[in-house]
């Protein structure tokens, strides 16, 4: 988002952006993660079985008395036995990367002729570290070199009519070979943890922001950690890559009597590029009764209790392009103002005044009734499906993350009662720290750990592969994933329960073909009753320099939930032009049931979302056309002029959205007329609520708000053109 050419008032307001200089440490690095051959030359081979006893599975089983446990239990009377059919396999999991030396396999007559055995760090991605033919049978050990988390013995030719049989197989592993990564330890350099005793407090909070004010494409990353208690005289003004949270189980924890404020001095009062920063999970009462949070996109306010009201303008009223709140109260009235959008999930608020465009609220205690044929306001009663945001709480004096559990039909705050969730030590988790690597943050997935990255910016080589069910990832202070060398950045596997949350993807310079892909393309396992959730996860192609990236956000899973993400093609800094930082898709979601709250896509050379997938929903959509534009031409397709900002696939036969807004801002060629701003297939079960478009002072316009339906819009007044249901 840049200027807007809104007929409101432009003012000066008090200063809000930040950025201290940014520390560094270094993490060891570990075994390459996918089954490297690498060799740990200097480790001597247990003769111990580092196999016996820990859990395996085999591609078959003969019956229910050859399991393939029956191959690791240290009895060579009991034995695995496969179908008759080729290929077939067996593996078993020793539970963490370690460096693997010596296989002994004690087959039965029934043995494999033609086998590999093969090692992997993440149980998808296989290293073959012996390939052996004509095989014999009987036992035999192959010293090999390798490491890895499984093990397994991959048949591919039978050596008998019958299947594949093994008595035992056993694994020994290097006594001084690179140790597992740990769990836990200190959270870094760039996370500040206070308590209301920490002398100069105040001065902390100014020295970030001074740094951080303005510097919105620099590298600086700070998280503040608020320990229980109460702050008194407090006003944390928060700048770029600015996180401040609460440390308490519950907001009222960590009680604040003063503000948390963003505003725009920095930018002559106009708050639309007030992005990059978030407050959580604590309680405020404001000094003149009323916060002041005016920010645009990328700035989550989750889990905060306001004992006052809430003014989402800068001072002055200048312009202003937001933004999100969720689980949070506010007992006061919130003034949106100037704010063209706002989605609000599951919370209270005593009163809402008003609003420029769109306002949507799902859940939402207090909130205004529906008025869109002529008012900005769509309003639902509960959200359908609801997980919060997972977050870091203090039990004594040791970290943990909470991780709230799923809400179905929603409405109000989760808390105090934090139904349904689960408490996890920081020793399961990572403590990603700058410096860290793709090898060892793949390592630490693959033995079985979660993820915390503090704050701080990674540049990995190799793609970060979350495949464990209920794994988290959870970012302070903004921490961002660069992927180099035309790598994609993170990959899920279509597992159950993994939650993506509070960090930002940067394309590299090189052209990823995906930065984000949730579950592999055909994915399709019902994971209704532990959906996987993406929050508060950003992804920038351009801007901070020359980005590129083919497809940006993948969801192929079925029953995901993306609840708020800024899916962003720089339109201003560095780095920015229709080639340069091209990137031709935002978010694509082909897995069925998947929801989407809080949807904010932007300026993509082709489509900014297509869904293909079936009985998706979306809860408020943000969109501008992408600004540089170099002429009609450059986006005809099809014999139309334009990709459509949202466009539902002509194979979907259910489909539903609500509160979505599409506006053209074509600086390059203010003479383009886009054809429409949505195209779905005009089905029966096909149905959009609340829909407009909106040309931004003229630059540009619409012919349509979907498909060939709606009025066009004219003139240079920012009138929207509406329909409040389709068809």
């Amino acid at each position: 988002m840049r200027l807007r050419s809104l007929g409101i008032a432009l003012a000066t307001a008090a200063a809000l952006v930040t950025i201290p200089s940014q520390a560094s440490a270094t993490a060891a690095e570990a075994p390459p993660s996918r089954g490297s051959t690498a060799t740990s030359a200097a480790a001597d081979c247990s003769t111990a079985n580092a196999a016996q006893g820990k859990p395996a599975t085999a591609s078959s089983e003969e019956n229910a008395g050859t399991p393939a446990a029956s191959a690791f239990d240290g009895n060579t009377g009991t034995r695995w036995s496969s179908q008759f059919a080729d290929p077939q396999w067996v593996r078993v999991d020793l539970g963490s990367v370690q460096d693997i030396c010596k296989v002994d396999l004690n087959w039965e007559a029934a043995h494999g002729k033609d086998f590999t055995i093969q090692t992997s760090a993440d149980g998808q991605n296989w290293t073959t570290l012996k390939s052996v033919t004509n095989g014999t049978g009987g036992t035999a050990s192959y010293d090999v070199s390798g490491s890895g988390r499984y093990v397994r013995i991959h048949g591919t030719a039978r050596g008998t009519g019958y299947g594949y049989s093994l008595w035992e197989v056993a694994v020994h592993t290097g006594t001084g070979g690179t140790p597992p990564v740990e769990g836990g330890g200190d959270l870094g350099p760039n996370v500040i943890v206070v308590d209301p005793n920490t002398p100069n407090l105040q001065g902390r909070f100014d020295q970030v922001f001074a740094q951080q004010e303005s510097n919105q494409f620099g590298s600086g990353r700070y998280q503040f950690l608020l320990k229980p208690g109460t702050y008194n005289g407090i006003n944390a003004q928060l700048g770029f890559y600015t996180s401040i949270s609460g440390l308490g189980l519950n907001p009222d924890d960590v009680k604040i009597n003063g503000d948390i404020t963003v505003d725009a001095g920095w930018f002559n009062g106009n708050a639309t590029q007030n992005f990059w920063r978030s407050a959580e999970n604590l309680s405020l009462r404001p000094v003149n009764g009323t916060d002041r949070w005016a920010v645009a996109q990328a700035a989550p306010f989750r889990r905060i209790h306001v004992e006052g009201g809430l003014n989402l303008a800068p001072a002055g009223y200048g312009w202003a392009s937001g933004g999100y709140i969720a689980d949070s109260k506010i007992d006061g009235t919130v003034g949106p103002y100037s704010q063209q959008q706002w989605y609000t999930r599951d919370s209270s608020v005593g009163g809402w005044t008003n609003g420029v465009w769109n306002m949507t609220f799902t859940g939402v205690q207090g909130a205004p009734a529906t008025n869109f044929d002529s008012g900005p306001y769509t309003t639902l009663d509960t959200t359908p499906v609801s997980r919060e945001k997972p977050f870091l709480y203090l039990e004594g004096n040791n970290y943990r993350v909470f991780v709230p559990g799923k809400r179905t039909n929603a409405r109000g705050v989760s808390w105090p009662a934090n139904a349904g969730g689960t408490s996890l030590p920081l020793s399961q988790f990572y403590v990603v720290k700058p410096g860290a690597t793709a090898a060892t943050i793949n390592t630490a997935l693959a033995q079985g750990l979660n993820l915390l990255f503090t704050p701080g910016v990674y540049h990995l080589d190799r793609t970060i592969d979350v495949n464990r069910a209920n794994t988290v990832v959870l970012g302070l202070g903004l921490a961002t994933i660069v992927p180099d060398n035309g790598v994609d950045a993170m990959h899920v596997g279509d597992v159950d329960g993994v939650k993506l949350a509070g960090f930002l993807i940067d394309a590299g310079a090189a052209k990823s073909d995906t930065l984000l892909q949730v579950g592999a393309p055909g994915s399709a396992a019902d994971h209704a009753a532990n959906p996987t959730t993406v929050q508060d996860v950003f992804i920038r192609i351009g801007g901070a320099g020359p980005g590129l990236a083919t497809h940006s956000m993948v969801v192929n899973s079925d029953d995901a939930i993306i609840d708020h993400t800024w899916i962003w093609r720089a339109d201003h800094g560095e780095g920015v032009g229709w080639e340069t930082n091209r990137a031709d898709y935002g978010l694509e979601v082909n897995g069925d049931d998947v929801l989407a709250t809080g949807l904010f896509v932007e300026h993509f050379n082709k489509y900014d979302v297509v869904w293909s997938g079936e009985r998706g929903r979306t809860i408020f959509f943000q969109n501008e056309k992408a600004y540089d534009v170099p002429n009609a031409a450059a986006v005809t397709h099809d014999g139309i002029v334009g990709y459509a900002a949202y466009k539902v696939a002509d194979s979907v036969s259910t489909h539903e959205a609500w509160g979505l807004g599409s506006y053209c801002n074509f600086t390059s060629d203010p003479s383009i007329v886009q054809h429409h701003g949505f195209q779905v297939p005009v089905k029966s079960g096909v149905k959009l609520h609340s829909i407009q478009v909106i040309s931004l002072g003229g630059k540009g316009q619409y012919r349509h708000v979907v498909n060939d339906t709606g009025a066009p819009t004219s003139g240079s007044d920012t009138i929207p053109s509406k329909i409040t249901s389709f068809p």
